[in-house]
């Protein structure tokens, strides 16, 4: 009897781009794709952060190199990209400016929709010339692509948009070998989330949303960024993986 195997998940030979990854979510997607046995390129602006996390993964025996860029910087995305291929984009770079809808300005506006929706949008598009065999692009979205939140009106107008470009992208880009899927932590404890769960209460109420009871820790996106990169998720694109804790099961 010819029983099924399950396909790899295994990154061994592919390359790997991860934006924002010198903290946080990125530097575990980063650090997850690696020890899968990618080699990743890191992608951050502040070159000494960078630098440290790159020495660290190479130090363990992983395949690691820094790229400080701003990612909001079109042009110089294409020229430091030019000559390089990759298999994987993971796109993580992005903020979030927590007011209520009548204290947002455009300064805000701007900040949160360059970062989370163009700069993926056109990262993306360049990266795309460079993935002559197929492979997987990996958006970093939200929970609240999904839902609503009193002042998060502008986060979630910007996850959304990334929830929609990612379906179509999927649509056009499939043909190509390409796959394109999102994936949607909750609250991560993270040094951008810090900040919100020092403010009293924020913690409580954000544990009350998440049946499984606790927050996300970085260490639990990383099995799903593998899992999106790799051959197992070879039929999944167009796709939103939840990794909220059950917080939009409600």
């Amino acid at each position: 009897m010819n029983l099924p195997q399950p396909p790899p998940l295994r990154l061994d030979g592919r390359r790997a781009l991860v934006t924002g990854a010198s903290q946080g979510i990125g530097l575990a997607a980063a650090c997850a794709l690696a020890h899968a046995g990618a080699e990743v390129t890191l992608v951050a602006r502040h070159r000494e952060r960078l630098d440290e996390v790159v020495a660290a993964l190479v130090a363990a025996g992983l395949a690691a190199k820094a790229l400080a860029l701003d990612v909001n910087d079109r042009a110089a995305v294409r020229e430091a990209l030019d000559g390089r291929e990759f298999d994987i984009l993971v796109n993580n770079a992005g903020t979030n400016r927590p007011k209520p809808i009548d204290e947002v300005d455009d300064e805000d506006y701007a900040a949160v929709m360059d970062l989370n929706v163009r700069a993926t949008y056109f990262v993306t598009q360049v990266v795309l010339e460079r993935m002559p065999q197929g492979g997987s692009v990996i958006n970093v979205s939200s929970q609240m692509g999904h839902v609503g939140a009193a002042n998060r009106s502008l986060y979630c107008a910007s996850k959304s948009a990334v929830e929609g470009m990612t379906r179509a992208m999927a649509v056009e880009l499939g043909p190509r070998g390409i796959r394109v899927n999102t994936l949607c932590p909750t609250f991560i404890e993270t040094p951008m989330t810090r900040p919100y769960f020092a403010q009293p209460g924020f913690r409580e109420a954000v544990l009350a949303k998440i049946p499984l009871g606790r927050l996300g820790q970085i260490e639990d996106i990383m099995g799903p960024v593998v899992f999106l990169a790799s051959p197992a998720a070879a039929m999944v694109t167009g796709s939103a993986l939840m990794v909220d804790g059950g917080w939009t099961a409600h």
